[in-house]
């Protein structure tokens, strides 16, 4: 589609790729193989002359249609869906890495991404982690053989916010790549290519999806990163992206922008909430005046999102976990689940959770406290979720 169209237009109408029955709906491709009309056509389909479809492992149109319309509202030349945003991530470390090659990462990122990372450690790639809100801690960390830097924005779960082009030059004057996990934001709240970074990587399965439905993923970069470097990742090593699925997520691109709307508006009144309340000690949210990195949110995001973390007060760490568990077990109406992105608000614990296999020096290193709760906002009424959080404050 052409690019004088808004986002909300691209996000219902982008894609859509119609068979000879010419349907509305987008359709499903159930199929795990494509007839070919000739032998000529084969050959040219397995050597990649011919674009057409050949295997849904790596070639399906329900999954394209996902990603030219994920390309779409990210404002990206390419992009290649993956089963789960952790296969998103594994493939592009696969896809930018070898032996000997030297990854930086922030400190603030997801557990699972941390741990995945130490798993390449295996294989000779080494990542060292420096705090997400220093430009210069980055800049001093850089090594010749530095080939990535890697960073969520917001991050998880502190919501810290990093500087996408400040950390775009430093990528950049060093021939490394920059990637940003944007599932926090999704491309409704923010574009990191519009910032700079040469990569984004999402788990779908939040946000984009949005309900809680199907695992998801997409890596978005240039199209010579993408066929070149990643298709082979992903034709081979076949972290595949289901087409049912990615016509779910096709689905949920629709709602995208009115959900991140509400949900934006809601966590702020629910942070506001919080930074009032007695017994709070901290609350991180972008779009809090308080923030630390309000003006750079501001300056890089449409709204603070929807992520909102807060410390309970307490004494030592036994003290912390008990006050912040029994906050967590006392809400009725708030989902107590690790995953985020729902049209219902989730509330989890970070230390003992989603975070939980680090080590204690790790999750310090993170800012991950044991007093520390996330709660990912939904569409509820406001009232109702600090109604619900209020009785467990109040516990």
């Amino acid at each position: 589609m052409s690019d004088s169209f808004s986002f909300d237009t691209l996000a219902v109408r982008a894609g859509i790729e119609r068979s000879q029955f010419g349907e509305h709906a987008e359709p499903i491709y159930l199929t795990s193989s494509f007839v070919f009309e000739n032998s000529a056509q084969a050959a040219a389909r397995f050597a990649g002359t011919d674009r057409g479809p050949v295997y849904s492992r790596f070639s399906n149109p329900t999954v394209q249609m996902f990603c030219d319309r994920l390309a779409a509202l990210e404002g990206a030349p390419a992009c290649l869906a993956t089963a789960s945003g952790m296969s998103a991530i594994m493939a592009t470390l696969m896809s930018l890495t070898r032996a000997g090659d030297h990854v930086l990462s922030s400190t603030g990122v997801f557990g699972a991404t941390m741990q995945l990372f130490n798993m390449f450690g295996r294989y000779g790639v080494e990542t060292s982690y420096v705090p997400l809100t220093d430009p210069d801690a980055w800049r001093r960390a850089m090594r010749p053989n530095t080939r990535m830097l890697y960073l969520e924005s917001p991050s998880n779960p502190l919501t810290e916010v990093g500087d996408i082009r400040a950390l775009a030059k430093i990528a950049s004057d060093a021939g490394a790549v920059l990637v940003v996990d944007n599932c926090f934001c999704s491309p409704a709240l923010q574009r990191p290519f519009d910032l700079g970074a040469h990569v984004v990587v999402h788990s779908a399965t939040k946000y984009i999806d949005g309900q809680g439905r199907v695992l998801g993923g997409a890596v978005l970069g240039s199209e010579q990163y993408v066929r070149e470097l990643l298709l082979p990742v992903l034709r081979t090593a076949g972290p595949s992206l289901s087409p049912f699925n990615a016509w779910v997520l096709l689905k949920g691109l629709e709602t995208l922008s009115l959900r991140m709307e509400r949900q934006s508006a809601n966590a702020l009144e629910v942070a506001r909430w919080l930074e009032a309340h007695p017994r709070v000690a901290r609350v991180h949210y972008p779009g809090l005046a308080s923030h630390s990195q309000h003006a750079l949110a501001m300056s890089q995001q449409k709204t603070g999102g929807a992520i909102v973390s807060f410390d309970v007060k307490g004494d030592d760490a036994a003290s912390l976990r008990a006050r912040a568990w029994a906050t967590i077990d006392q809400c009725k109406m708030l989902s107590i689940t690790g995953n985020l992105g729902d049209t219902k608000t989730t509330i989890t614990h970070p230390a003992s959770t989603t975070h939980g296999r680090l080590t204690p020096e790790a999750r310090l290193a993170a800012g991950v406290g044991e007093g520390l709760i996330r709660v990912a906002v939904g569409v509820e009424s406001p009232a109702d979720i600090c109604a619900d959080l209020a009785r467990g404050l109040e516990a």
